[in-house]
């Protein structure tokens, strides 16, 4: 699938850009508006602290299946047409979801919510490397911008709506964004012409196998605190190794594990992103409730505080973009990781005591460390990946992105069970050494290759 060719596009390419990076932030913004939410949800639905966590579980199990397969459907089908039935879901989902009169419901109108929200990232990347030539890393460094601003301003907007309106408003505050990039992407994205005869094949078995397989996964990631389920840990892996066994053989796979398996260093590019977004998501989920248990500090408080994590990560981005163009992707990404090791050793100086500037220094190190990673990687990937697999290839990203955030929240659950304390946050940060220091490791070798800007692709 390729765009036709559009004269106005040289022109307002600005307008086509913003459509994307209007619809890019839904999915992170209804991710984390969610978490102020749940005790309004869990108090009217009369719901229990096991019930109210598959609210988030769920949506990142259906974005972590859907996320590869819609970006698959995208590059077949179209990516113009793929975004816009995104837009057309969320829209359906946010007018439902505040109508929801029990869980069961709710729990749907967010899973259509997150397929939505799961076609309008791989589809937009893949608009962008089709129609977007000049400085089109900085395209993708803007895009990733916007995914974390929004992300890191998501509480802070649900807060404010929640004490206005109640829970249901947080839905309500989608439509201004998907109008806007609706009207924009009908006007300035370029329609879908096929460009080839090749249709699209379904793999109704390895979809079904990896449904199940990413289910498995974290259910077993997230009861972990529970103990450990040795039933479940078996199928996850039994689900594994069938999933690898069935695809490899197919013509047309869902999973090209075979092109993974060949292909190390783009395996190892979503790996990668995997602890990047651990070590993040780990830093995002425990610090709150660190600095209001054991410091005492005001919601309003902690969430400026916090602030700093996220608004380091969005600075530091275009300059990183900038400086993989010109150096590379190797220094950088190393220069990134170290900074990130850095900032988890100075987590272990943050005590009770701790004033709050220091924090605030801690948890910006960090941020600098996720915005150059998430950059870094990202474009690393794409010199390694064709622009008719965009989608394709977006999609297992943010899959990635997804599965580190449930290895983060399982850590989280694991080492803080006992109590938000000095002794617990300490052995989390041990965690988070160790994982930075493979990371480490890993970056090294992907980046081997890598010292200066390759511009060669790969059929995914």
């Amino acid at each position: 699938m390729s765009i036709t060719k559009d004269t106005s596009l040289v022109k307002n390419h600005n307008f086509l850009i913003s459509a994307i990076a209007l619809g890019v932030i839904l999915n992170p913004l209804n991710t984390s508006m969610i978490t102020v939410a749940l005790p309004e949800i869990k108090k009217e639905f009369l719901l229990t602290s096991k019930d109210i966590t598959w609210l988030i579980a769920s949506y990142f199990i259906v974005c972590a299946i859907f996320l590869p397969l819609i970006g698959k459907i995208s590059d077949f089908y179209g990516r113009k047409k793929i975004f816009l039935l995104g837009l057309i879901l969320v829209s359906i989902s946010s007018f439902a979801a505040p109508l929801s009169q029990n869980m069961l419901t709710l729990l749907g109108m967010r899973a259509i919510q997150a397929i939505g929200t799961s076609a309008l990232y791989p589809a937009g990347i893949g608009i962008v490397r089709s129609c977007v030539k000049k400085n089109q890393n900085r395209v993708i460094g803007l895009l990733s911008v916007f995914a974390t601003t929004s992300a890191a301003f998501g509480p802070t907007i649900s807060g404010l709506l929640i004490h206005l309106g109640g829970w249901h408003v947080i839905f309500y505050v989608n439509f201004p964004i998907i109008i806007i990039s609706a009207i924009l992407a009908i006007v300035f994205i370029p329609n879908d012409k096929a460009i080839v005869t090749e249709t699209f094949k379904w793999d109704g078995i390895g979809i079904i196998l990896f449904s199940f397989l990413i289910s498995f996964w974290i259910y077993f990631l997230q009861t972990l605190k529970s103990g450990l389920n040795v039933w479940i840990l078996i199928g996850s892996l039994a689900l594994t190794f069938l999933f690898y066994f069935f695809e490899k053989k197919k013509t047309q796979p869902f999973i090209d594990v075979v092109f993974l398996k060949e292909n190390s260093n783009i395996s190892l590019v979503y790996i990668q992103y995997i602890f990047a977004t651990l070590v993040f998501f780990a830093m995002l989920l425990s610090m709150p409730m660190y600095l209001q248990s054991v410091l005492m500090l005001s919601p309003k408080l902690t969430g400026i505080i916090m602030l700093s994590l996220s608004i380091s990560a969005m600075i530091i981005t275009p300059i990183a973009t900038r400086w993989i163009e010109k150096s590379g992707y190797r220094i950088p990404l190393i220069t990134g990781v170290i900074i990130g090791i850095v900032g988890v050793i100075l987590l272990m100086t943050i005590k009770h005591s701790s004033p709050l500037y220091w924090i605030s220094i801690v948890l910006s190190t960090v941020g600098l460390s996720n915005g150059i990673l998430n950059i870094g990687l990202q474009t690393l990937l794409y010199s390694s990946v064709s622009v008719s697999e965009s989608g394709t290839a977006s999609g297992l990203f943010l899959t990635s992105r997804f599965m580190g955030n449930i290895l983060a929240s399982s850590i989280f659950g694991l080492m803080f069970a006992s109590g938000v304390n000095d002794i617990n946050k300490d052995w989390m940060t041990i965690i988070l050494i160790v994982v930075s220091a493979i990371l480490f490791l890993g970056v090294l070798y992907i980046t081997k290759e890598k010292s200066v800007v390759n511009t060669t692709t790969t059929n995914f």
